[in-house]
């Protein structure tokens, strides 16, 4: 029998229990995919812990990314086969040895991309791909500010940003990660707990501050990431591991230089099939051309998801962890 890590109400990594799980047989449309990886992400927290509502209920299989092998094919669906080596950012039911899933999220891993790479970077990588190419198109000469870089978005984005001639700037919380980063693309990477970062960033540009701040620890990290960005600059909240940004006056955003502020997630870049397709292509190509290195630094099995959950939490992880069926 398939197993999969099921939650029946939200909680601490205390919750999740590794067990039996029919994954059913796929419809018109879907596929059953047996995974061979499976992608962590601070997404995952967010749905167990309840900060984002479960969408229909429990009991309820966390997880959006993961590779796989296609081992049954329903009616109706074209440009798959049985064998096929896939990856998907798609609905919850990651955590699991297989899943019957809508055919049309999943893309076909070329290759030269391991399976391990796919699941470790699609979540990743095609945010990634988002923020730096549509969310804010980053070109040579722009400065940006990227919270949390040692983490798993961090490192690859710091690569593709440098690749795409930007001067990269990062905060972490150590010297281990400052390293990391610094190894990564980053240029500047300040220690966030010994050094006041806006001052840091107002020093590494001369005054100019930053075209763009990318910005996924929240509550920590705001207002500050304002004060980082020229006038006119663009302030992109795509997470809060630290928790949510308080409610703020709009007034705020004029007083600060007239900024803009954007709360972007990868389900509404990549709605459409043909986003979807060119952000996972624009992704493959860019580590298939060696810009932008996959490392995977940790491994946990399956069962162990838990364990993965209170490490991630405690920021004792570094980089891209996945999960092992």
């Amino acid at each position: 029998m398939s197993k999969a890590i099921k939650i029946q109400a939200n909680g601490g990594p205390e919750v999740m229990a590794y067990g039996e799980n029919d994954p059913g047989r796929p419809g018109p449309g879907q596929v059953l995919v047996r995974h061979t990886a499976i992608g962590l992400n601070f997404l995952d927290v967010y749905y167990r812990s309840g900060l984002y509502p479960a969408p229909a209920g429990f009991p309820l299989i966390l997880g959006n990314e993961a590779a796989g092998v296609v081992v049954e094919i329903g009616d109706g669906v074209e440009g798959l086969k049985k064998g096929d080596r896939v990856a998907y950012v798609g609905p919850l039911g990651a955590y699991s040895d297989e899943r019957v899933i809508t055919a049309s999220v999943l893309v076909r891993v070329p290759d030269g991309v391991s399976d391990e790479q796919a699941a470790a970077m699609m979540l990743k990588g095609m945010t990634a791909e988002y923020l730096l190419r549509r969310t804010f198109p980053v070109k040579p000469g722009d400065t940006i500010l990227y919270h949390a870089a040692a983490g798993g978005v961090g490192l690859i984005l710091g690569q593709w940003a440098k690749h795409l001639g930007a001067t990269v700037i990062g905060t972490a919380s150590s010297a281990e990660k400052i390293a990391l980063a610094k190894a990564h693309g980053f240029d500047h990477v300040i220690n966030y707990r010994e050094t006041d970062f806006v001052g840091a960033v107002r020093e590494i540009t001369g005054g100019k501050l930053c075209d763009v701040v990318y910005d996924s620890v929240g509550k920590d990290t705001f207002p500050g990431s304002l004060d980082c960005l020229r006038p006119r600059g663009l302030f992109v909240s795509f997470g809060q591991s630290s928790g949510p940004i308080p409610p703020f006056n709009m007034a705020l955003l004029s007083q600060k230089g007239s900024l803009y502020a954007t709360r972007p997630t990868i389900f509404s870049y990549n709605a459409k099939r043909e986003d979807l397709e060119a952000s996972a292509k624009a992704l493959f190509e860019v580590v298939a051309s060696g810009a932008v290195k996959i490392e995977i630094n940790q491994r946990y099995a399956l069962k162990d998801a838990a364990k993965a959950h209170s490490d991630l939490e405690a920021r004792k992880t570094t980089g891209t962890s996945i999960l092992l069926p």
